[in-house]
């Protein structure tokens, strides 16, 4: 359960992709975690910020680059490793302690499934807030939107570079601090 109920850690990732199958030897490995703090109270979204992740199982592909604007380039000049990637978001956001939310569950699995292969400790506590399913279940749509689309149903420009973690991180922190007022 989550002990700090004064902020939400808004959590966004991208990781490495294909424009088909997953090449032979390689597997999806975070490139980067955007992140932001939503204060419940005041409604105010902080700390945003990108965190670029050295991938360890795969490279960046050119079509990830083009989805992501990420390039390989870029990971090896600025990129951190997986680990402490893990170590800023426990220490920095306090990510054990507080209510973690992302637009669907793909982030929550793949950080399990790195984690669980690199044998690095689950950065988050056990409170997660699925903020597609819970903007779906608000609005009594019958059906889930993705974040483009979730925005766009609520008026909400989309801020950024859609498929950056750190601008999506953003976003999503924008439609969840419209359900919690709304």
């Amino acid at each position: 359960m989550a002990k700090k109920l004064d902020k939400i850690v808004v959590v966004d990732i991208e990781a490495t992709c294909w424009e088909n199958t997953v090449p032979k030897d390689m597997v999806h490995d975070i490139i980067e975690v955007g992140i932001c703090l939503l204060d419940i109270h005041t409604g105010e979204i902080t700390d945003n910020r990108g965190i670029l992740v050295t991938p360890e199982r795969s490279t960046v592909s050119p079509f990830c680059t083009e989805l992501t604007t990420i390039t390989q380039e870029m990971l090896d000049k600025e990129a951190v490793p997986f680990k402490e990637a893990c170590s800023i978001l426990k220490k920095e956001y306090l990510t054990q302690s507080r209510a973690w939310a992302s637009f669907g569950a793909y982030d929550q699995k793949q950080f399990t499934k790195q984690c669980d292969a690199t044998g690095v400790g689950y950065p988050f506590g056990p409170s997660h807030i699925n903020v597609k399913t819970l903007y779906a279940l608000k609005q009594r749509l019958g059906h889930e939107l993705g974040m483009a689309g979730a925005l766009e149903h609520l008026d909400i420009p989309l801020e950024g570079t859609h498929h950056r973690g750190v601008d999506d991180a953003k976003n999503i922190a924008k439609i969840l601090r419209w359900i919690l007022n709304n």
